[in-house]
Order: C-alpha cells, then structure tokens, then sequence
C-alpha cells in the first residue's frame, strides 16, 4: 500500500445545496464545513432527510454543491485538488484514484464473480489487478469465495466484496453510506474491524449512519440536523483511546 499522510484528505467548505419540490426551495445543506483526516473514521449521522446523504455524494465528486467547494487531498504528499469547476472527465479520475465508494446495497453486479466484480473498477494491468483483487478478497476473509456470484453470498459477505472493489486501487479516502444497513451483528462487527483496520493504516474513512454501534466505533461524530452541523466544525471525538495514542506520540 501506498504511504497515506495523516492529514487532512477530504475537505468541505461552505457546502450548499437545494432542490425545488413543489415550486418550493428545500434547503437541504446550507454551509457545510468539514474536514476529514487520515488516520481516522469520521461518522455523519442524522435523522432522515437531514441532509447526510446528499453531503456524501457532494464530497464523493457524484453530485455537484450549489456553492462551497470539496478538496480532496492525495497520498505521498499529493497538494489537494479543488474540484470546483472540473469537467466530468477529472472528476471521475479522481473517484477512480483517490476515493472507494461501499453502498448499503452492494451495487455489485449479478452475472460476474466475487473477483471479478472487485477486478472491473481497478486502474491496474489485468493479471496484477487480478492478483491485487484476489489479495484483497483474502483479507476480508474471503478468498474461498472469489468464483462465486453475488447470489450466492450473504448479506455480510457481499458487503465484504463491495469492500474489496472499493479498495482495489488503494484510494486514501473510503466513503460508505449506511454499510451495516442490512447485516447481521456478526457482519456489523467483522465490517466495523475492517473500517478501523483502514483508519490505522493511514485512510480517512467516512460513515454515512444512523446505527448507534456505528457512529460509537468512530473516532469523530458529526450530527447533521436540517441540512447544518449541530455539533462544532471539528466534530464529536469519540475515541479516547485514539487520542491518547495521539498524546503519546507528540509526546515521543
């Protein structure tokens, strides 16, 4: 793996957006600031409708803010890239190369292998993207799974693959909307082990939740409510354990 800077990796500033229902505005974000570091996993929680959702989808380049902009940073020392005004083409290579998406309903697709569903999103050449994906398929547990399609794999398992394709290129920002949503507690946990073991590593990874036991794993805890923050610009630190290790290494 690529060495991942601790830093700040994703970056909202002043984030906006609205819709019109009804011949109505609907506000849904309004000025959104966030940063989203290496090292940690960020969660964003909220109510229905308040906004989480939309916020991931601005800050994983799929739907443009109405204002603000979204910076993503890079791995190895890479400046961050404002991405405000980039034609679709830049900013779907910056989803290819800096973010992996998990979605709460796999998006894997039906008619191809465990591995191949991994394989297709990859930048690599064939045979080492291939060698990439089955080592990615072992280490969420599983490699005896690679030749089987998506129906037949349970719930926790197909999670775990769309895992692995998020991984495949080795972005240093995983975004994951509601990805315990439909598992069982063993799966909840064995997906909530491997988001921390990716924070360690050096990623940012970032939560859309509403799952208590997901947003009591993360380091960092964000509450949207109509479309703002209530909580300070910095978050919620929930990991005292993280920030001790934090003191301990400034203090070395």
């Amino acid at each position: 793996m690529s060495d991942i800077s601790v830093s700040t990796l994703l970056r909202a500033e002043g984030v906006g957006k609205s819709y019109t229902l009804r011949g109505r505005r609907v506000d849904v974000l309004r000025g959104v600031d966030l940063a989203v570091r290496g090292g940690e996993v960020t969660a964003l929680v909220g109510h229905s409708g308040s906004g989480k959702t939309t916020l991931l989808h601005i800050l994983g380049l799929l739907t443009p803010p109405d204002g603000g902009r979204v910076f993503i940073g890079g791995a190895d020392g890479a400046p961050a890239v404002d991405t405000t005004g980039l034609p679709d083409g830049a900013l779907a290579d910056l989803r290819r190369s800096r973010l992996g998406f998990v979605f709460q309903s796999y998006n894997l697709l039906p008619q191809h292998t465990a591995l191949r569903n991994v394989v297709l999103p990859s930048l690599g050449r064939r045979h080492e993207s291939e060698a990439r994906a089955r080592a990615l398929l072992a280490r969420v547990g599983l490699a005896e799974r690679a030749d089987h399609l998506p129906g037949e794999l349970s719930g926790g398992e197909q999670q775990r693959v769309a895992l692995a394709r998020a991984l495949v290129n080795d972005p240093p920002v995983v975004l994951a909307d509601e990805p315990t949503g439909n598992l069982d507690t063993e799966s909840e946990e064995m997906l909530l082990g491997l988001f921390r073991e990716l924070a360690d590593e050096g990623r940012a990874v970032l939560l859309v939740t509403h799952n208590p036991a997901v947003s009591a794993a993360a380091d960092v805890v964000h509450r949207l409510d109509k479309g703002a923050f209530t909580t300070p610009a910095e978050g919620v630190r929930t990991d005292t354990a993280a920030a001790e290790r934090t003191e301990t290494g400034s203090a070395e």
